[in-house]
């Protein structure tokens, strides 16, 4: 198992970290927020970075993809949490798009084309609480003569404002199953605002009528929803916490120059030993949190059948290293930490966020705890 990156992997990365500095730097997110942005992020970048090739990073050639490695996709992540970038990768690329690689028939297809050239956006629906929890979904799907009848409703879901679909998992046939929901049909849908200012929503069916050709997986026998729905939402808790290592480094970094240039008592704080004791632990930490995501990413390379154990791991230890880095951060800075003269607010916004979404860390413990018998 390699836990370095390749060489075309440093190469997307660089790419990405280039274009993100000078493209979308923190300034940039800073004014989506000021501006209260309805979707959450900027349509010309995310249309540049369709242009880059990132929407089609990891599905294969025949697809119209470009087979790269998912290290390669983690490194654009780590480089989005950097630079605290908002965009539909997670949700449409990551979360629906696999969805769809592994269920689409050949007509439903053309929404995966949409996705790969990142001209469709969509998001997956699933969660119906606050917290997440996949294993119980409560929205049921009914068929009819016209095809299926939707009720239930969603809660976080993210990107879930005015998408071109959402793909929404129902109770249906005794299984979860997962739908395709154009944004056209009539479905309640309420703007969700957290702390880290992007696009989530909460989704009400009341009785929604869908088409026949609404259902994925109809046609294909390879893969179950359910396995499917399972192997979607471990690469995006995988790109989570790709984007939690980006940020917490940013973090991280900030806190080391601000004790390397604060004076205090005639000095810089960066010389007290009690600081300099803190700052090593937060720096062993991250590495090992490092270590852990690019162990998963790994795995998601060469044995993507066993990914579910690696990812937990990640998810877990990103969101206690970020925990720790977070509060040692705001406790170097001093009360300046906590206005919204730095960026360090910004962060922690969304490094809170991200933490809670698609499990957080007693979620992922448990998880582990299970699946490790």
């Amino acid at each position: 198992m390699s836990m370095v990156y390749t060489e075309d992997d440093r190469m997307l990365a660089d790419t990405a970290e280039e274009f993100l500095s000078s493209k979308s730097p923190v300034a940039a997110q800073r004014a989506l927020r000021d501006n209260k942005s309805v979707t959450g992020y900027d349509k010309l970048i995310w249309q540049q970075m369709s242009e880059l090739g990132w929407t089609a990073i990891t599905f294969p050639e025949e697809l119209g993809g470009l087979a790269f490695s998912y290290k390669g996709l983690g490194a654009v992540f780590e480089s989005m949490g950097k630079h605290l970038t908002a965009s539909p990768m997670l949700s449409s690329v990551v979360l629906s798009g696999t969805v769809l690689q592994h269920l689409a028939n050949q007509q439903q297809l053309t929404w995966l084309d949409g996705v790969i050239n990142g001209e469709k956006r969509l998001a997956l629906a699933i969660d119906e609480q606050a917290r997440h929890n996949p294993s119980t979904i409560s929205c049921t799907a009914v068929a009819n003569t016209n095809g299926y009848i939707l009720s239930g409703e969603k809660a976080i879901v993210i990107d879930g404002v005015s998408p071109d679909a959402w793909l929404v998992a129902a109770q249906y046939d005794n299984a979860v199953n997962l739908f395709v929901v154009p944004f056209s049909a009539d479905v309640k849908v309420k703007a969700t605002r957290l702390i880290d200012s992007r696009n989530y929503a909460t989704l009400c069916f009341d009785n929604v009528q869908l088409p026949v050709d609404a259902l994925l997986g109809q046609s294909v026998e390879s893969c179950s929803s359910a396995n499917a729905l399972d192997f979607a939402l471990d690469l995006g808790r995988l790109c989570l916490s790709c984007e939690l290592l980006g940020a917490v480094k940013a973090l991280f970094a900030m806190t080391i120059e601000y004790l390397k240039t604060r004076e205090q008592f005639g000095v810089k704080i960066g010389t007290f030993q009690a600081l300099q004791h803190r700052a090593a632990r937060c720096f062993v930490e991250l590495e090992l949190a490092q270590s852990c995501v690019m162990s998963a990413l790994s795995t998601a390379d060469t044995d993507p059948e066993n990914l579910a154990l690696s990812v937990s791991l990640a998810k877990w230890k990103l969101s206690k290293v970020a925990d720790l880095i977070t509060s040692e951060a705001i406790q170097m800075h001093g009360g300046i930490a906590v206005t919204d003269e730095l960026d360090i607010g910004l962060y922690l916004k969304r490094i809170r966020v991200a933490q809670m979404l698609l499990g957080d860390a007693d979620f992922h413990q448990a998880r582990y705890m299970t699946l490790k018998g």
